[in-house]
């Protein structure tokens, strides 16, 4: 005779098994952040971490719920059987887990497959679970029941998916996620209930049956649930470990200790939508601290600026640095009034002196800011125009703030556009030199040449030097330029002796470029000895801030080209660093006063300033010539002053080789 055995159950044991899942629920879901946030094998760690919390904390809970039913015989079993349902519900969880975050699209498709395959995997987990029950029973299903446990387990999963996405990156927002998990553990124990209400179990041997309930096994319940709780347990350490030490390493600059870039894209990722303004800083001229003085003093500059920048800023936003001398600020002020007058403030505190290590530094900084709504919502979009503007400061003389406008980005446009054509200029042969002559005022004659490069556009036309150089400076591109020109302009002068037409230096701009690349001498060197040209007809001009930039390395090169014969002279002197102090430690043969002095002759002031140069040019043996020279009335007091070489438009703009050619003809042809 078949016996139907009666199913009892115990409250404080449902509770438990709720409890249970809704705790794994909720590490799970605390877990699934960081599976978005991290890659690699960091990312797969966590993977299996949230699969093995998320599987464990379902089959905790299924088997836990097994235990709280009990009835007049003694349930055993199958120890393998057992193991196999667990392993599904990991399975299963570790499958959808990767469909939802591996797949690009995260919209209905992804998360209805995900959670289909996280269903089947619970479906498999319980009913594998209870064909490990090893007790002489038969279990018989209703299928209505059966078949409705199985759609709230694939409800349940579907709906833990679309919750651990909700939620993946809200990591403060504790009460949703708390919610979320009991949702999450009514779906889970809702499906498990269900199904144990479809079940029906029959014994035939009625000896096997005992006169009263043999009640829980509390042992069982105790072990399994400390079980589960020690998994719990150690994925809440990992995860305050990972937020609390191991994300301040990784979202924290290590020096200033404010949140570094990883930080800011946490920032903007942890937000729709960007509301108040972006404030991209970039200190001036901090390289030439950190080459002068050391790294160390450079880095404790960094800190103080870190500082000065988190008092300015206060409780009303937030700082990042995102690299080197790179500063950014996150501010809730959108009107242009309040922004200039907090940068305004932040470029007076920057500017004040740093004393460090018995050092007084000054330093300054540019600003750039964008602002959402207006300039973009998005961090790419923000930041990007934000970088623009910090530029535009940058170009307009430097410690100042600009907030950007659309023309700005017009500028930027044109500027990459310059930069990827110039690539292809010199191979294209777009490039051309100009000669401008240095005159000797009291002989009256031509005396050298400089030669300037231009750029010949095919669809823009000529582009000016004062727009390309600085791009081909930054991008690296001025290197292969100037080893063209430097060869170019070798054969040319030797083309013009050849002719009989001069025997003159020609002198070329360098670049620091050059300087750095450790290459100049080995290029001089080629040029000369391909174009047969005597070094003593090679000049190469150089300004103050190459001379100053790494100067045992510069001075070494320097001195190498000057055993060579070839003749340096120092552009633009009196604009750049002060060089005053080891001036004459340097190779120089030639000083040439910067145009801007010379423009402004009438003024005192400059004309002391012309008259110094001079001297002290001639105390130092050294030759000197005035550059810009365009009236007579500055060829006079240059003059006066005992300046005879002088270049500018006075004596002749710079001009095509056939133009030169063609004016030295003339001069041959004047009776003397």
């Amino acid at each position: 005779m078949i016996h139907e055995l009666d199913l009892h159950y115990n409250n404080w044991v449902i509770i438990l098994s709720y409890l249970i899942a809704v705790l794994a629920s909720y590490s799970a879901l605390n877990m699934m952040g960081k599976i978005y946030s991290s890659k690699g094998t960091i990312r797969l760690i966590w993977m299996i971490s949230g699969s093995l919390v998320m599987g464990s904390g379902i089959w905790s809970m299924h088997f836990v719920g097994m235990l709280a039913s009990y009835s007049s015989i003694s349930f055993q079993y199958d120890p393998f059987l057992t193991l196999i349902s667990a392993i599904s519900a990991v399975i299963a969880s570790y499958i959808a887990f990767c469909v939802v975050t591996y797949r690009k699209n995260e919209g209905l498709l992804s998360i209805t497959i995900a959670g289909f395959l996280m269903g089947c995997g619970i479906i498999a987990m319980h009913y594998i679970g209870m064909a490990a029950i090893q007790t002489e029973i038969s279990i018989t299903y209703d299928p209505f029941l059966w078949v409705l446990s199985a759609m709230i387990s694939f409800v349940a999963a579907y709906a833990a998916l679309f919750l651990f996405i909700r939620f993946r990156n809200q990591r403060k927002n504790y009460t949703w996620k708390m919610i979320s998990a009991l949702i999450m553990g009514v779906a889970i124990c809702g499906m498990h209930y269900t199904g144990m209400s479809a079940t029906s179990m029959h014994i035939q041997d009625p000896h096997l049956m005992h006169h009263t309930p043999t009640g829980v096994n509390r042992y069982m319940v105790l072990g399994v649930s400390f079980v589960m709780l020690f998994i719990l347990v150690i994925s809440w350490i990992a995860i305050f470990l990972d937020r609390h030490l191991l994300e301040k390493m990784a979202y924290r600059d290590s020096l200033t200790l404010l949140l570094n870039r990883n930080g800011l894209l946490d920032y903007f990722d942890s937000k729709k939508e960007v509301h108040g303004s972006i404030m991209f800083i970039d200190l001036d001229r901090f390289k030439t601290i950190n080459d002068t003085l050391g790294h160390d003093i450079g880095d404790l500059l960094l800190i103080e600026v870190a500082k000065r920048l988190k008092n300015c800023v206060g409780h009303g936003g937030e700082v990042f640095r995102l690299g080197g001398d790179e500063f950014l600020i996150i501010t809730k002020e959108i009107k242009e009034t309040q922004l200039l007058d907090l940068s305004h403030k932040i470029l007076s505190d920057i500017t004040k002196a740093c004393f460090i290590q018995e050092n007084e530094l000054y330093i300054t900084a540019s600003i750039g800011i964008a602002t959402s709504p207006i300039h973009g919502t998005d961090r790419k979009s923000l930041m990007r125009r934000a970088d623009t503007a910090m530029y535009h400061a940058k170009n307009n003389g430097k410690n100042g703030a600009s907030i950007f406008t659309q023309e700005m980005e017009d500028v930027q446009i044109r500027r990459m556009a310059l930069e990827k054509d110039l690539k292809k200029a010199l191979i294209h042969q777009e490039f051309f030199i100009l000669y401008q002559p240095k005159w000797d005022s009291n002989q009256d004659k031509m005396v050298g040449l400089e030669a300037l490069l231009r750029w010949n556009h095919p669809e823009l036309g000529l582009i000016s030097p004062m727009e390309f150089i600085p791009i081909s400076e930054e991008t690296g591109i001025i290197v292969p330029i100037t080893h063209w020109m430097l060869e170019s302009v070798c054969w040319q002068n030797k083309s013009w002796q050849d002719s009989n037409l001069i025997n003159i230096p020609i002198s070329v701009n360098m670049s620091i470029r050059l300087f750095e690349s450790n290459s100049l001498v080995h290029v001089i060197r080629k040029a000369l000895k391909k174009t047969e040209l005597e070094a003593k007809y090679l000049e190469l001009e150089i300004t103050e801030s190459i001379a100053m930039n790494e100067v045992e390395n510069t001075m070494k090169q320097l001195q190498e080209l000057r055993s060579l014969g070839v003749r340096i002279s120092m552009d633009d002197f009196g604009t750049g660093y002060s060089s005053l102090g080891s001036l004459d430690e340097f190779p120089i043969d030639i000083l040439k006063i910067d145009q801007s002095f010379i423009r402004k002759i009438n003024i005192e002031s400059k004309k002391a300033i012309i008259h110094t140069i001079i001297m002290m040019a001639h105390n130092l043996n050294m030759e000197v010539i005035a550059e810009g020279v365009e009236t007579m009335e500055q060829v006079s007091f240059l003059k006066a002053n005992g300046c005879n070489l002088m270049q500018g438009y006075f004596y002749g703009k710079p001009s095509l080789p056939i133009n030169i050619e063609e004016m030295l003809m003339k001069k041959r042809l004047q009776p003397n």
